[in-house]
C-alpha cells in the first residue's frame, strides 16, 4: 500500500515538475488543499448522514417493535444522554452542540495570536467525539440534527489538511479554509450548494468575497457532488405542491413570521439561561444527574404524548408536506421546541438545524389547521415556518430562505419567503439584539481565554515552587 501510494506521488509530482507555466503551477498547489478537503468532506458527510439515519431508524423500530416496547425508552434515553454527555465531558468538551459557533470562534481566533487555541476547537478528537455523541442521542430519541456537527467536522477536516502541509508549500490563509471548509460540510449535509455559498458570506466571515471566491466556489462544488454521486440526485425533503395560492395568504404568512421569530429567539434565550445556570454546578453528581433527567423528560413526553418528540423531527417534514396529515395538534410545536431545548442544554453533541426546521414546520401546520387552509396553501405556511423559526436561530435570513428554496424547489415562492426571514429576523432581533450562535460563539472563546490563563497560572505556580526547592 505505502509502495503504490509513493509510486503515485512521484507519479503526479513528475506530472507537475513538467508544467512549464509558473502561475498555472502556483494555482494548482492553491488549489488542492481545497480539493483534497472537499472531497473527504463529501464522503465524511455521506456517511455521517448514512449513521444518523440507522440511528433514527433503529428509535422507531425500537419505539414500535411491540405494544410495551415504547417504555424501554425510559431507561433507553436516559443511558444514551449520559453516554453522550459523558464522552464529550471527558474527552472533547467543545463538541458539544451545535458546531457552528465552534467554528465561527475558531474563525476569530485565527490569528498568529490565538492560532494555537483553535485546536480545542477542531481536531480529530472533536471530531471522532462528534459523531459519536450524536450518534448515541439520537438512537435514544434526542431532539438533534447533524447538519451543524457536519460544519465542525468539514471545519476540521480543512483545518487538518491545512496543517499537514509542508513547510515548503506555499502559504494558504488558515481563515480561509476553516470559511471554506463549513461552506462545503452545509452543502454536502443538505446538497445545497447556493445555501453554502450564502451560509459562508452571511454568517461566517465579513472579509470580502473577492479574496476567497474560488477556493469557495471549488470547495462548495466539490464537496456537493462528491455527496451528490454517493446519494444520487435528491432534494433534503422534495417538490411540494405550491399552485393556486390566494393573495391574501400573505396576512397569514406575515403571522406566522413573526410568531417563529418570536418562539425561536425565545428557545434560544431559554437554552442559553439554562447553559449559564449549569455552569454555577459544581458536584459531580449533580452534573451526571442533570442529562439523565432531560433524557426522562423526553422520553416520557415522547411515551405519554407523541412520539414526534423524538428525533430531529425530519419526518414531520415530510409528512406535513406530502402526505394528507398536514394538520397537526397544537401541542406539537411545543413538543419541537422543548426537544432543542432539553437536548442541547445537557451538553451533548447534536445541532440545531434539523429540529428548527421541523419546529417551524409546525407551527405553519397548526396555523394553517386553524384557518381550515387547502393543502397548497398549508405547504406554503410550512414552509415559512420554516423559513422563520432558522432565522429567529440562526439570525441568517438569506441562508435560510435559500435553504429552503434548495430543500424543496420552491422558486415560485422566494418573496413569500424572503418576506418571513426579514420578519422572523425583525422580530428576533426585539428578543435579543445579540443571535444564538453569537452569544455561544463568546461563551465559547471567553471559556477558552479562561482555561488558558488557568493553565498558564498553574506553569507559573509549578515554576516557583520548582525554583523555590533549588534555591534551598
Amino acid at each position: 500500500m505505502i509502495k503504490t501510494l509513493d509510486r503515485i506521488r512521484k507519479q503526479l509530482k513528475h506530472r507537475y515538475d513538467a508544467i512549464d507555466n509558473i502561475h498555472l503551477k502556483r494555482d494548482l498547489l492553491n488549489a488542492l488543499p481545497f480539493w483534497v478537503g472537499a472531497i473527504i468532506t463529501g464522503l465524511v458527510a455521506v456517511l455521517y448522514a448514512k449513521l444518523f439515519a440507522w440511528a433514527e431508524a433503529g428509535t422507531r423500530y425500537v419505539y414500535h417493535h411491540s405494544p410495551e416496547s415504547k417504555w424501554w425508552f425510559v431507561l433507553l434515553t436516559p443511558l444514551c444522554f449520559l453516554v453522550g454527555w459523558w464522552l464529550v465531558n471527558r474527552y472533547a468538551p467543545f463538541a458539544r452542540g451545535s458546531g457552528i459557533p465552534q467554528v465561527t470562534a475558531a474563525i476569530d481566533l485565527s490569528n498568529p495570536r490565538h492560532n494555537y487555541k483553535v485546536n480545542r476547537l477542531l481536531s480529530m478528537r472533536v471530531i471522532g467525539i462528534k459523531v459519536l455523541s450524536s450518534l448515541f442521542v439520537v438512537l435514544g430519541g434526542g431532539v438533534i440534527g447533524r447538519e451543524g456537527p457536519t460544519i465542525q467536522i468539514s471545519a476540521a477536516i480543512f483545518r487538518q489538511i491545512n496543517r499537514w502541509l509542508p513547510g515548503w508549500y506555499p502559504k494558504i490563509s488558515k481563515r480561509n479554509m476553516l470559511i471554506t471548509g463549513a461552506a462545503a460540510g452545509l452543502a454536502s449535509a443538505f446538497n445545497t450548494p447556493l445555501g453554502g455559498i450564502v451560509f459562508a458570506i452571511e454568517e461566517l466571515t465579513r472579509t470580502h468575497l473577492n479574496f476567497f471566491k474560488s477556493a469557495l466556489l471549488t470547495g462548495v462544488i466539490i464537496a456537493g457532488l462528491t455527496a451528490l454521486n454517493l446519494l444520487g440526485p435528491y432534494l433534503y425533503l422534495g417538490y411540494p405542491r405550491l399552485d393556486n395560492i390566494p393573495i391574501w395568504i400573505i396576512f397569514v404568512v406575515m403571522l406566522v413570521a413573526v410568531i417563529g421569530g418570536f418562539v425561536a429567539s425565545g428557545m434560544g434565550e431559554a437554552i442559553l439561561y439554562i447553559m449559564r445556570r449549569k455552569e454555577r454546578i459544581t458536584s459531580s453528581v449533580e452534573k451526571v444527574v442533570f442529562p439523565l433527567v432531560c433524557g426522562l423528560l423526553i422520553a416520557l413526553l415522547a411515551i405519554l404524548v407523541d412520539e414526534r418528540m423524538f428525533g430531529s423531527g425530519k419526518e414531520i417534514m415530510l409528512d406535513t408536506l406530502f402526505t394528507k396529515h398536514k394538520h397537526l395538534a397544537w401541542y406539537v410545536p411545543l413538543l419541537r421546541i422543548i426537544g432543542p431545548i432539553l437536548s442541547f442544554s445537557t451538553g451533548v453533541a447534536g445541532g440545531i438545524f434539523a429540529p428548527a426546521l421541523s419546529a417551524g414546520a409546525s407551527i405553519g401546520a397548526v396555523v394553517a389547521g386553524w384557518m381550515y387552509l387547502s393543502d397548497t396553501a398549508t405547504n406554503l405556511l410550512i414552509l415559512c415556518g420554516m423559513v422563520g423559526f432558522l432565522t429567529g436561530v440562526t439570525r441568517s435570513p438569506f441562508t435560510s430562505s435559500i435553504l429552503v428554496i434548495e430543500m424543496t424547489n420552491s422558486h415560485n415562492i422566494i418573496f413569500y419567503l424572503m418576506l418571513t426571514a426579514l420578519l422572523a429576523n425583525l422580530v428576533s432581533n426585539l428578543v435579543n439584539r445579540h443571535g444564538f450562535y453569537d452569544q455561544l460563539k463568546s461563551m465559547y472563546i471567553l471559556e477558552i481565554h479562561r482555561s488558558e490563563a488557568k493553565v498558564s497560572l498553574a506553569r507559573e505556580a509549578a515554576e516557583e515552587k520548582k525554583n523555590e526547592s533549588m534555591g534551598q
